[in-house]
């Protein structure tokens, strides 16, 4: 005797079993909230008993949908031509887990921002949506991102939330981390501070740390110096470079308040280099909190951004563009990690 192939469940029998229609089989599959208790308990225990299994091609052929997202990591080349930010690694996995949970398939590409990235998953359709990480000048790629609204791509983008942008951003309330960095700094007696980082609209999160430091020094009577301000790019040789270039202009400074860790981190190789002692002579405190934060010499105090969070809130706004609801920016507060840099 031939023996019979086992049929695999489908909805329609979970359905059958039940006592439901296969629109809430469905509801319960995707983990919505308007299936009652009860009812979800015993849906998920079919599933359970029948080994059922989703067909994902059928599933995205009913919806369009490719089931899949897109992560753009921006990275300019460096020196050695595989540096990647460890701030965007964390945040990374922080997509990634955030994408399984919601059975997402994730597509990782890097792209330099010259690119035409803009165009490519428009027409491909790649994915159901992306997901923008990483710093670069904003004014050179603000127009692809006007692009990508006109085309109706859905995108969301780690970066500053700002008034006039096109489409939506999750990002760091970075006004207010500097701030905390500055008012850190004036509480312990610190009035001259440098800053390492671009300071201009076309960084703008970097220009909102610095804001806030200096509006924490206005609050004593004192401001952010042009002679004490360093353009850098966030590297730890940007941050070498950028403190050896603050010590030749030969401006008194007593702190130094970098736009990341990883500005930091350089800078305090170029004081040691210089015989200046961190905190003794000059205190550093850095943005982003990345685990090398922790073990540089001396640990560096920081300011903290939740990578966790921002990656589960891409995920989750991106998703709900794909399923046609509204989305509007969001603002992650800032908090400081006071560590033996700032001699505090």
């Amino acid at each position: 005797m031939r023996s019979r192939k086992k049929l695999k469940a489908t909805s329609m029998d979970i359905a059958h079993r039940a006592g439901v229609s296969q629109a809430t089989v469905s509801r319960v599959l995707r983990g919505s909230p308007l299936v009652n208790a009860e009812t979800r308990k015993r849906v998920e225990a079919l599933v359970r008993e029948l080994n059922y299994k989703v067909d994902r091609h059928a599933s995205s052929l009913r919806t369009q949908r490719s089931g899949t997202l897109a992560l753009l990591l921006f990275e300019d080349p460096t020196p050695d031509e595989s540096h990647i930010n460890p701030f965007f690694l964390s945040m990374v996995g922080s997509i990634t887990r955030a994408c399984a949970r919601e059975s997402q398939d994730l597509l990782i590409s890097f792209q330099q921002l010259s690119d035409d990235w803009h165009a490519d998953y428009e027409d491909s359709m790649k994915a159901d949506g992306l997901i923008l990480l990483g710093y670069g000048d904003y004014l050179a790629y603000e127009g692809k991102l006007e692009k990508l609204v006109e085309q109706g791509t859905r995108f969301v983008r780690w970066g500053a939330v700002l008034s006039d942008q096109p489409g939506v951003s999750i990002g760091c309330d970075n006004f207010n981390g500097g701030r905390l960095a500055g008012e850190h700094l004036v509480s312990l007696g610190r009035r001259r501070i440098a800053f390492l980082g671009g300071a201009s609209s076309h960084c703008p999160e970097f220009f909102d740390r610095f804001r806030g430091c200096d509006a924490a020094l206005r609050e004593v009577g004192g401001a952010m110096e042009a002679i004490l301000q360093v353009d850098a790019e966030s590297f730890e040789e940007d941050g070498y470079t950028a403190a050896r270039e603050l010590l030749a202009r030969g401006g008194e400074f007593d702190a130094v308040f970098a736009a990341s860790d990883l500005i930091a981190i350089g800078a305090l190789r170029a004081f040691a280099e210089a015989g200046l002692r961190v905190p003794e002579d000059i205190a550093v405190v850095g943005f982003d909190d990345i685990p090398m934060a922790r073990f540089a010499s001396p640990p560096l105090t920081t300011v903290f951004q939740d990578t966790k969070r921002a990656g589960e809130l891409l995920v989750e706004t991106l998703l709900r563009q794909v399923h046609g609801e509204a989305t509007e920016s969001i603002t992650l507060p800032a908090s400081l990690v006071v560590r033996r840099s700032s001699g505090a």
